[in-house]
């Protein structure tokens, strides 16, 4: 059975919360290398986003995020029914 790389976790990695959403944020690369990164969303019902292309920096993959949720809105990592309604 194959061994699970060990993982090095960026400082920019943790929870981000917007409109009353919270959601994880891990980016990460294959510990004691110099290989880009890769950025992964995940939301409290455990869904799961990954982006496709790796990044050169931690940086870039966190501003990518940024950016994600800027043009698009936390909700958009949610499901319909997982939308929190205000009243």
């Amino acid at each position: 059975m194959a061994k699970k790389p060990q993982l090095e976790h960026s400082e920019l990695s943790g929870e981000f919360t917007e409109d009353d959403v919270t959601v994880l944020v891990d980016i990460y690369r294959p510990a004691g290398t110099q290989q880009d990164w890769r950025l992964e969303v995940v939301t409290q019902n455990e869904d799961l986003f990954e982006w496709d292309a790796p990044f050169a920096t931690d940086r870039e993959a966190f501003d990518e995020f940024l950016a994600t949720v800027a043009r698009d809105g936390i909700h958009s990592f949610l499901d319909e029914e997982d939308i929190p309604s205000t009243h």
